[in-house]
């Protein structure tokens, strides 16, 4: 079924054919009225209308009666289908479009007619009005840069004198050996469990861990294959033996076929949210006062390693890091070079004790 949008005036028509679910879809959005004469709905034009039509309809075809008026729209669709193109993973491609969303709602003016000065000014506001973060404010830049380039097709000249915010140097948390039992043992649904077990001991990102298969755990090897990671590469790291005793006893109890976690839906494998949550659950029971994250098991699993004595090559390669600098990061958190010094206070214990 087709969605045919057209730019009257002010106003966006709408018009398909008739059904309660499309009808409801279209209340949503603002400045909606019906025209019996015409036979077609009436929105307020707008970029926030535009951006909820292709999202509220994204399953069906979408067609623009009037592109100069729409572009936005057209260009968002042409964007997600270059960051395909690309292989850019759907995490990417559903972040860079919601920078493109919000850089649009901000500029208030087709994107097509953007230049560098708009680009300036978004940046500002993300930083001085919004205090988002150096990395967030950099990820907007690289998603514009990615629509001027590929999308737009303006020269890349205009914008290599574009300033990007310097990166901040931010030391990961890292929960101790004894925090991070405690939140593993904290679950009683041995599923929860087995998969906080599988994070911490292999070093797995959230979206790594639920979306392995039943084939991805190599028991004789003791090693776990990770298809298609950041950076779409693959790679095996390490299969702890008591991760294996936990598998073995989730196995029993739930036999998933396909993927090893599997979510609500058929053939669907749990969500990130699910994970989190989870994890969140185990923080609360284990009375974790540190603000830490389901990525900071992966942290503590560096640094662990790094404290028993693991070179850092070998770290790097477990975590999938292109870069040996992003592994170095662990250097800065561990107590293993630290412990030996002793604190010049501690050496005028004789003189003064407190």
């Amino acid at each position: 079924m087709t969605i045919s949008i057209n730019a009257v005036d002010d106003e966006l028509k709408v018009v398909f054919n008739y059904s309660i679910e499309r009808i409801q879809k279209i209340k949503m959005l603002d400045g909606y009225r019906w025209d019996a004469n015409n036979k077609a709905w009436f929105i307020t034009n707008s970029n926030e209308n535009l951006m909820q039509l292709q999202k509220l309809f994204s399953n069906e075809q979408i067609i623009m009666e009037n592109n100069e008026h729409n572009s936005n729209l057209t260009i968002f669709t042409h964007m997600t289908h270059e960051l395909k193109l690309k292989g850019y993973s759907h995490k990417t491609v559903k972040s860079y479009l919601g920078h493109i969303k919000r850089f649009a709602t901000y500029i208030n003016k087709l994107l097509n007619e953007i230049d560098t000065d708009d680009i300036k000014k978004y940046v500002l506001f993300l930083l001085d009005e919004q205090n988002t973060s150096h990395s967030f404010a950099n990820q907007a830049i690289s998603a514009i840069k990615f629509l001027w380039s590929f999308v737009l097709q303006k020269p890349n000249y205009s914008l290599d004198l574009l300033p990007r915010p310097k990166k901040e140097r931010r030391l990961p948390n890292v929960l101790s050996k004894e925090e991070v039992a405690d939140i593993l043992h904290s679950p009683q649904n041995e599923k929860h469990k087995t998969i906080l077990f599988l994070i911490y001991s292999a070093g797995l990102r959230i979206g790594e861990v639920v979306r392995l298969q039943l084939d991805d755990i190599d028991s004789k090897r003791m090693l776990i294959r990770v298809r298609q990671g950041k950076g779409r590469k693959d790679r095996y790291t390490l299969l702890s033996e008591i991760a294996l005793l936990q598998l073995r006893k989730y196995y029993m109890l739930y036999k998933p076929e396909k993927w090893l976690f599997p979510g609500g839906k058929e053939n669907s494998f749990l969500t990130e949210r699910s994970v989190q949550k989870v994890f969140e659950n185990a923080c609360r029971k284990a009375k974790i006062k540190k603000k830490v994250t389901v990525h900071s098991l992966r942290h503590s699993f560096a640094t662990h390693l790094l404290e028993g004595g693991t070179d850092l090559r070998y770290i790097q390669e477990l975590l999938g890091h292109s870069s040996s600098k992003t592994t170095e990061i662990y250097t800065h958190v561990t107590k293993k070079n630290l412990s030996n010094i002793i604190s010049p206070l501690d050496n005028i214990g004789d003189i003064y004790e407190p």
